[in-house]
């Protein structure tokens, strides 16, 4: 087993490199209706009572409250954009972690890697810090908030049914909550994959919404 800093290996024996599945990465696709998700926004925005009040009697006030009530729907829609990216790309993973273990099931020579009662041994959290260790390309994707986002929702609810604080300030703390369970759940000490004897494709499924 190898140890570089606080960080334990598991041992794979010879010099092979072991291809994986490709993962493949169902990003939220480019939406052309934008105008339904503001009008959703703005009835977020009136249902929560958003909006600083302004004297009636102010210059402009009307458009000032126009001009805020645009600039918080287009937040909200950018947070849940954020948030949808997040989601499908743990949604991803986790298919890409279930296609891994079969194919690890399936080879003699890493079968033995997912076994609980073995040590040094992998988890399930071990191929996300697989991805992390390869640097995969993500855009700004967390992939430890995305695979928590996924635990946390089976599906993603529409923009209608998260409210302005989930948006705003919850969705982290639900994602984190959830991963850090998860990971949690197979018995440490966990080991991590060496990246450099593990390859795989990553490629982008991502369609247009029209």
């Amino acid at each position: 087993m190898d140890i570089i800093g606080d960080r334990k290996f598991v041992e794979l024996p010879g010099g092979k490199m072991h291809e994986l599945p490709p993962l493949l990465v169902h990003g939220v696709p480019n939406v052309t209706r934008l105008d339904k998700m503001m009008e959703i926004a703005n009835e977020i925005i009136c249902q929560e009572d958003m909006l600083a009040a302004i004297p009636e009697e102010a210059t402009g006030a009307a458009e000032e409250i126009e001009r805020r009530k645009l600039d918080l729907a287009l937040n909200l829609v950018d947070q849940y954009l954020g948030i949808l990216t997040h989601w499908k790309w743990g949604d991803s993973v986790l298919e890409w972690i279930r296609q891994c273990e079969i194919t690890f099931g399936s080879r003699q020579d890493l079968r033995t890697l997912l076994r609980n009662d073995l040590w040094p041994h992998a988890g399930r959290c071990s191929f996300v810090t697989l991805l992390e260790d390869k640097s995969v390309p993500t855009d700004g994707v967390d992939l430890e908030k995305a695979v928590g986002l996924r635990l946390a929702f089976r599906q993603m609810p529409p923009i209608r049914c998260c409210s302005d604080q989930f948006l705003f300030y919850l969705n982290n703390s639900v994602a984190s909550t959830a991963y850090q369970t998860w990971s949690s759940m197979t018995p440490a000490p966990v080991s991590s994959l060496p990246p450099e004897r593990f390859a795989f494709e990553v490629v982008n499924m991502s369609v247009d919404i029209h």
